[in-house]
């Protein structure tokens, strides 16, 4: 049996106890991990395909470790500029051994039930909603820096760096561990310092540098 599935924002044809590298993820090592976007399930003859996610299935997974890629070069030249910058970027990754395959079952239908009860009874204290509005307001738009999306930024929100002093004080490899999920290869090396000069006010400086940035890379 083997399943398509997607694994941190790419999709993985796996087996059972086959090793698969994926973007890094929160999940410590040694504790197991469930996905379950199954996009399509193959059991000898027989293939059952997602619409676009099977319901009811799930891949089981346990971390091995965290590590982090090969070294990739980035280089980038301007014709007729006299521009050339050249970068170094490892990929975090994570290690996992694929244990089970489950076509479908009663098993994962529950917590998503337990989920939705759950949601109604955080709405109705008053506290708890309270403090997103609160943290929203005092929130800087984050997209002003050069790499960061709307979904990268809703993250971040969510995981604390609400503001460009926040993200200053951030170290590129915590930043890539907190998108880590989110779809697309991303380089965060320059974005604390893109958020220093936002949170210190020179905009015409930062403007400058980010004409010289393609997604946020040198």
């Amino acid at each position: 049996m083997y399943a398509i599935v997607e694994i941190a924002g790419h999709q993985f044809k796996v087996e059972k106890d086959q090793k698969v590298f994926v973007n890094r993820l929160s999940t410590e090592e040694g504790k197991k991990v469930s996905f379950d976007n199954v996009l399509l399930i193959g059991d000898g003859n027989k293939t059952t395909l997602g619409a676009p996610a099977i319901d009811g299935a799930q891949v089981s997974a346990k971390v091995l470790k965290h590590l982090k890629g090969d070294k990739v070069i980035v280089f980038k030249k301007k014709r007729r500029k006299g521009y050339r910058v050249k970068n170094g970027h490892r990929q975090s990754l994570t290690e996992i051994v694929i244990e089970s395959i489950t076509a479908s079952g009663a098993k994962k239908a529950a917590p998503k039930k337990e989920t939705k009860k759950a949601e109604p009874k955080a709405e109705k204290a008053a506290p708890k909603k309270a403090a997103p509005e609160k943290a929203t307001g005092k929130a800087d738009d984050l997209k002003k820096i050069e790499g960061i999306g709307p979904k990268i930024a809703s993250t971040l929100v969510e995981a604390g760096v609400a503001t460009f002093a926040d993200l200053a004080k951030t170290k590129p490899a915590e930043i890539s561990e907190i998108i880590a999920d989110v779809r697309g290869n991303h380089v965060t090396d320059t974005w604390p310092k893109q958020a220093k000069l936002a949170a210190d006010g020179k905009w015409d400086e930062l403007k400058k540098w980010q004409d010289e940035l393609d997604g946020g890379k040198a």
